[in-house]
């Protein structure tokens, strides 16, 4: 059996380096490996559900929220939609010079069925170039409110899948900070937010609360683990969302538990 950061047959050389995942002489280094195990780990999860959407429909579109230089893209790309001959990726970045780096190399690959846009995640929520109906929207590390954006992007594009590696966001531990004397007065939770590093920590934590109770509230189903692979980080939690019926009860507990903590000021971010 392959090593999980080896070479696959099918894959692109010539693609591993320009991504610098492989040196010019096509050497792997213990970075590189640790890249390589990261994407692939995300291929394994994201792979299926192209496979189902094209079973379905005999096509697909991926769009990849906070793309950066686009690894993920790419390999999804190369190792997957080449061969299926069908499917589009679309990249959205923020950076000027990495949507046209990563543009450039798509045309040079003849990877025809890639695109980039130079737009935030909000923005492209309202871009029409996009579609009004995508089938897999991504969105690995994307920093602060990015991946409410992504999820909100997601819903209003009726997205089948959403996959989210979500990244720091500080708005809901900045608001417990702003509640912490009236919360350690009022109920013994309030120990949570005593200390500082406690606050940031937990916020974090009922983010992602909020954010699956969300996604569940329209209708998604909800796989949340670990995204093994990625031990050099913190944020290593992987939800993967797949459109279902919707049901009752999410949004009520999400209002509880914004109630409990006096977040009522986040209300629009977390409940529509």
């Amino acid at each position: 059996m392959a090593k999980d950061y080896e070479i696959r047959p099918e894959q692109s050389v010539e693609l591993l380096k320009e991504l610098h995942i492989l040196t010019r002489d096509g050497k792997l280094n213990q970075d590189s490996r640790r890249k390589l195990k990261q994407v692939y780990h995300l291929v394994q999860f994201i792979e299926p559900l192209i496979r189902e959407v094209v079973a379905d429909k005999g096509d697909v579109t991926v769009v990849d929220h906070g793309a950066g230089k686009s690894y993920l893209g790419f390999i999804l790309y190369d190792l997957v939609l080449k061969a299926l001959e069908v499917g589009e990726v679309i990249g959205i970045e923020t950076r000027e010079e990495l949507v046209a780096t990563t543009a450039a190399l798509a045309e040079g690959l003849g990877f025809t069925r890639m695109r980039f846009i130079n737009e935030t995640v909000a923005e492209s929520i309202s871009n029409d170039a996009i579609g009004k109906q995508v089938d897999i929207v991504t969105a690995l590390h994307a920093c602060n409110t990015a991946t409410d954006d992504a999820i909100r992007f997601a819903l209003q594009k009726d997205a089948r899948f959403i996959v989210l590696v979500p990244c720091c966001q500080a708005e809901v531990a900045a608001e417990l900070r702003r509640v912490k004397a009236k919360l350690l007065a009022g109920t013994p939770l309030g120990e949570i937010v005593r200390h500082g590093i406690h606050t940031r920590e937990f916020g974090s934590q009922l983010t992602n609360v909020l954010r699956c109770l969300l996604l569940e509230a329209h209708g998604y189903q909800l796989t949340v683990t670990e995204l093994v692979g990625w031990e050099h980080s913190m944020k290593n939690e992987l939800i993967v969302a797949k459109k279902g019926q919707r049901r009752g009860g999410a949004r009520e507990r999400a209002e509880a538990l914004l109630e409990g903590f006096m977040l009522d000021g986040l209300r629009e971010r977390f409940i529509y």
